[in-house]
């Protein structure tokens, strides 16, 4: 399975984003509209910048009483990984699980695509091996 595919599968193409120079409050309040666990961090909404997650507030909470009156570009992952449509999910469930990341941004030449979460990879993989046991179910029970 190819990551494009689950794109397609989460019946939407757009990406929340938000600016470097937004105040964490504000993200706070765009990860809790969108019930989402973590936003790309670009300036002009397509190239990926940085990206935020719900665990970089809760991180620097520790640290700092004023986080929410921050901006989004204190606190955000600067070196991100990511991943293109044509690769296979496979290669990005070692690429997560090496890195220990639950949020990879999808970049098609040079241009944000697609945000897959491990939950998104969960799925997929839970509706792969679905089919697959059905399919040797049928093919059993047909001899």
């Amino acid at each position: 399975m190819k990551i494009q595919d689950v794109i397609k599968g989460k019946g939407g193409d757009s990406v929340v984003t938000i600016t470097p120079d937004a105040a964490v409050r504000d993200l706070v309040a765009l990860l809790a509209e969108h019930n989402i666990g973590a936003v790309i961090v670009s300036t002009d909404g397509t190239s990926v910048e940085g990206i935020v997650s719900e665990r970089d507030v809760v991180r620097r909470l520790r640290d700092r009483d004023d986080v929410l009156e921050a901006q989004v570009g204190e606190i955000m992952t600067s070196r991100v990984r990511t991943c293109e449509p044509q690769h296979d999910l496979d290669e990005l469930m070692a690429l997560m699980t090496e890195h220990r990341i639950r949020h990879v941004p999808v970049v098609a030449d040079g241009t944000l695509v697609g945000v897959v979460s491990i939950g998104d990879v969960v799925k997929s993989r839970i509706t792969q091996l679905t089919f697959e046991r059905d399919q040797l179910d049928s093919y059993v029970h047909q001899t």
